[in-house]
C-alpha cells in the first residue's frame, strides 16, 4: 500500500475546530487527538481528519523543557500575549496564531504496521494535492534556520511555511501538520527565536537547540503571492479529502469518546502542571 492509498478510505470522518475560539485551548487539542488515536485504534472510530486553530500559542515540545532558563522564555512570551503549553511528543518549539491551520490524519495502524515515512508521505502528498493549481514546487527536506526543523519540513523555494510530526498509540498513527497559511512568517519565526534566547538556548547542555533565521520561513500567501485564509485552505484541503473518499462526513466526539477525552485532558493538564506552565 502507498502512500497515496493511505488518503483513499472508503470513508472519512470530519472534526472541524478551525474556526477561531479564543476559549478553545490547545492542551484540549492534543487531549483530542489522543482521543481520537484510540477511537481508530480500536475501531470504534472510522479513519479520521481534524482541522483546529488556535490564538497565539507557542507549543512546546518535551526537549524545550530542559531549557537552563524555561521560566523566563515563559515570561517573556506571556509578555507578548502568548500562551504556552508543552506536547505529548517530541520536536520542537512551534507558533500558532489565528493564521495557523492544523491538520490531523488519523490512521488505524494495519497489523504489519504503517511505515513511519508512509505517513509523512500522505500528508505530503495530500499538501501538494492541495495547491497543485499553483503550479508551484513544494519540497519536503530540512531547512535549517527554521524552527522545529526535520526532515518533512515543507518549502517553497528555500522558504518554509509547514511541518510534519507524527504520533503513535493505541494501534493508531496521528499524522499532524501545522501551515503558517497567512500573516508574516519570520515574525512567528521572531518570536521563537527570542524566546529560545530568553530560555538560556546558548547556555551548553546535552540539548541542541535550533539557531533560529527568521528569513528562511514565510506563509503560503507571502510565497504564493495571494491572500490566503484558512478557510480558503480549509476548502481546498476538503475538496482534496471528498476526491479520495467515497463518504467524507462531519462529527464530533460522542459518546465513549467524550470520557476518554476526560482521561487525556487531565494527563496533559498534569504533565503542564508539573513544569511550573501556568494554566489560568
Amino acid at each position: 500500500m502507498s502512500e497515496s492509498d493511505l488518503l483513499k478510505q472508503a470513508e472519512w470522518r470530519l472534526i472541524d475546530q478551525s474556526s477561531v475560539n479564543p476559549h478553545f485551548h490547545a492542551i484540549q487539542s492534543f487531549a483530542i487527538d489522543d482521543t481520537l488515536c484510540r477511537a481508530v485504534g480500536s475501531g470504534y472510530s472510522p479513519p479520521t481528519v481534524r482541522a483546529w486553530v488556535h490564538v497565539n500559542t507557542l507549543v512546546l515540545g518535551i526537549q524545550d523543557t530542559k531549557l537552563s532558563y524555561l521560566q523566563q522564555g515563559l515570561e517573556y512570551l506571556k509578555d507578548r500575549q502568548y500562551q504556552a503549553i508543552v506536547r505529548n511528543s517530541g520536536g520542537l518549539a512551534v507558533a500558532l496564531d489565528e493564521g495557523v491551520l492544523n491538520l490531523s490524519l488519523i490512521f488505524p495502524d494495519t497489523e504489519k504496521g504503517i511505515d513511519i515515512n508512509r505517513g509523512y508521505e500522505a500528508m505530503y502528498s495530500l499538501t501538494k494535492m492541495m495547491f497543485e493549481d499553483f503550479n508551484m514546487n513544494i519540497e519536503a527536506r530540512e531547512i535549517v534556520g527554521s524552527y522545529c526543523p526535520g526532515s518533512y519540513d515543507l518549502s517553497i523555494g528555500g522558504k518554509k511555511f509547514a511541518g510534519i510530526s507524527q504520533r503513535r498509540i493505541r494501534k493508531a498513527v496521528a499524522v499532524q501538520i501545522y501551515l503558517c497559511v497567512s500573516g508574516s512568517g519570520q515574525e512567528r519565526a521572531k518570536l521563537v527565536k527570542e524566546f529560545y534566547e530568553h530560555s538560556g538556548a546558548h547556555v551548553p547542555t546535552k540539548f541542541i537547540f535550533p539557531d533560529i533565521k527568521p528569513d528562511v520561513m514565510a506563509s503560503l500567501s507571502e510565497l504564493l503571492q495571494v491572500n490566503l485564509s484558512v478557510q480558503d485552505v480549509m476548502s481546498r484541503f476538503l475538496h482534496v479529502l471528498k476526491n479520495q473518499s467515497d463518504r467524507l462526513y462531519a462529527s464530533q466526539l460522542q459518546g465513549i469518546e467524550l470520557e476518554w477525552l476526560q482521561d487525556y485532558y487531565e494527563r496533559m493538564v498534569d504533565r503542564n502542571r508539573k513544569i511550573l506552565i501556568d494554566m489560568r
